[in-house]
């Protein structure tokens, strides 16, 4: 147990045996009152988020989620496969995969991150940077040349997104996970 001053942002706490990720702690003293800290919290479960108030030296539970790097593997409707380093099948349902969804698809080599809470995957994480193909675009519109450009294209999963106007069927693109966003043409 450690008391809530000595927790900072990224720390992982149980809340009434949830964990809670803690996004933001501030430490307040004022004049005659006893020390606080206020925290911003989001569960790793539900994805709900509060903000609570605790006396800097009341006892909170660290918690160490453990994380294993894995790759996918294949769809078993509702639940998504995924192989660790010793082959060990890890399922993953869908609601908790996120925007990961977006960019997995079948034969992917991408080493990704899970996430586990009491021997039970919760997440995963993709690489910050990806590569994709795109299966269908229209053509870029001449003419159409100030600023930045973009058009829609269809990815080979079916998920669709913004690119450049240069892009065309088949160029496989970088796209960066943490915002989704179309980062350039892939480098060969």
């Amino acid at each position: 147990m450690k008391t809530a001053q000595e927790f900072r942002a990224g720390q992982v706490i149980n809340l009434s045996g949830q964990p809670w990720v803690i996004l933001k702690a501030e430490f307040n003293k004022s004049g005659r009152n006893s020390a606080v800290v206020k925290m911003k919290l989001k569960n790793v479960l539900s994805g709900a988020s509060q903000e609570p108030v605790f006396k800097a030296d009341d006892k909170l539970e660290p918690l160490v989620l453990e994380r294993k790097q894995v790759t996918y593997s294949y769809f078993a409707d509702p639940l998504y496969a995924f192989m660790d380093e010793e082959y060990n099948q890890i399922d993953i349902e869908k609601d908790n995969l996120g925007e990961a969804l977006n960019f997995i698809t079948d034969g992917m080599t991408d080493v990704c991150e899970a996430t586990f809470f009491d021997g039970k995957a919760i997440s995963i994480e993709l690489p910050t940077t990806i590569v994709r193909t795109v299966s269908y675009t229209e053509p870029a519109v001449r003419g159409d040349t100030s600023g930045k450009v973009m058009k829609r294209a269809t990815l080979e999963n079916g998920h669709e997104m913004q690119v450049s106007a240069f892009i065309e069927i088949g160029d496989a693109i970088e796209i960066d996970t943490r915002t989704g966003e179309f980062k350039g043409r892939a480098k060969n």
